[in-house]
């Protein structure tokens, strides 16, 4: 093999290995194990479920200092943002009795995510109560929630489950109550 022949397949091989990306690491806001008594205590059907456009992707966004957002290329969530709310919600609220019947609508204003800092859930929400005969009537709230954070991705992940679980909460007291929660 000729010199010049080496050299262009070393260059070549030191050219793909500095194009290799970094893997994709998937993260979920379902927790590893559900909390024992979680579930809820009504029969509650998802109308819809909205996020705020900046976090509206795959690929999970934190803030940066006081003004800056940064997409993360290798922390992805497992399904989009709307449906890991969605399937956490219904781990959280399912219900193996029959309650009552309700539909629930939620607009998440705020989903901030600040490593080492906190996680913080601020979203508006509408129960719709079907009552028979009678017609229906309608609960609307508002829940923020935030947890502490530690400095990882992980660490702000777990802090995001923390918050969901919380406004699961909140959302199981409403429709047992029929009134908005004054905390969650």
């Amino acid at each position: 093999m000729s010199l010049s022949l080496r050299v262009s397949l070393l260059s070549a091989l030191l050219l793909l290995t500095a194009c290799r990306s970094d893997p994709i690491h998937y993260h979920t806001l379902l927790p590893a194990q559900p909390a024992p008594g979680a579930h809820g205590s009504a029969n509650i059907q998802f109308e819809q479920i909205s996020v705020p456009p900046q976090v509206d992707r795959p690929q999970m966004v934190i803030r940066q200092g006081s003004s800056g957002l940064a997409i993360l290329e290798t922390q992805w969530w497992g399904a989009s943002l709307v449906d890991e709310l969605r399937n956490a919600l219904v781990d959280q609220l399912s219900s193996p009795v029959a309650g009552p019947k309700l539909s629930l609508r939620l607009d998440v204003q705020r989903f901030d995510s600040v490593p080492g800092q906190y996680a913080l859930i601020d979203a508006q929400w509408r129960l719709r109560m079907e009552e028979g005969k009678n017609g229906e009537s309608f609960l609307n709230c508002r829940t923020t929630v935030q947890t502490p954070s530690g400095p990882s991705i992980d660490d702000l992940v777990v802090a995001q489950q923390n918050n969901v679980k919380r406004l699961a909460a909140a959302i199981s007291q409403a429709a047992t109550t029929t009134r908005c929660p004054t905390s969650p």
